[in-house]
């Protein structure tokens, strides 16, 4: 990794599938260092599937050594186990970033969608589109879980920035304080 490039691993949190992409961003050129999903089957007992997927990641965080991890946020959704499974997922992610020392952010889809695709709404394959385009890849990254974590990869190295000190710091995007202001209303 060059100096003044911020390496972030970007994941995808799914109990079924885990996208795990890492890039390295340098003047918000991000250049594809490793993509994977991590798998684990619905007939495995839930704590053999959050091992597996622990695991996964954890084994990508060590290969890789990130300046800081992003997760995708996921806030609503109608589907109560896929919820559970993704909240599951997201402690075993968060847990491994404070155990290294890892800065982790977590930033919701539209948040993701808006910084790569400049547009809120995107749909996978809009997504997948402009990773390929933003990696110089030949084709998007399948599955659409790759994709998607690459994209929470690149919109992360885009808020990281690596100061002289060689540690990376985020500053929040509109989209983020706009949710914070939000969270600060609805606790009052």
């Amino acid at each position: 990794m060059r100096p003044g490039a911020v390496r972030v691993l970007g994941v995808d949190p799914g109990l079924t599938r885990c996208g795990v992409g890492v890039v390295d961003v340098e003047r918000r050129t991000p250049t594809l260092v490793h993509v994977e999903v991590v798998r684990s089957s619905a007939d495995e007992a839930i704590e053999q599937r959050l091992l597996r997927i622990a695991r996964g990641v954890e084994a990508a965080i060590d290969e890789h050594r990130p300046d800081a991890i992003a997760l995708e946020r996921v806030f609503a959704q109608a589907n109560l186990r896929s919820v559970m499974g993704v909240a599951q997922i997201s402690g075993v992610v968060l847990r491994a970033a404070a155990e290294r020392g890892i800065p982790i952010s977590l930033l919701t889809p539209t948040e993701v969608k808006s910084s790569v695709t400049g547009y809120g709404a995107a749909d996978k394959r809009q997504v997948g589109e402009m990773v390929r385009r933003l990696l110089r890849l030949d084709a998007a990254p399948k599955p659409a879980d790759a994709a998607d974590a690459l994209a929470i990869a690149i919109a992360e190295g885009w808020r990281t920035r690596v100061p002289a000190s060689g540690t990376p710091s985020g500053s929040a995007t509109p989209a983020q304080r706009a949710w914070a202001a939000a969270e600060a209303r609805a606790r009052r």
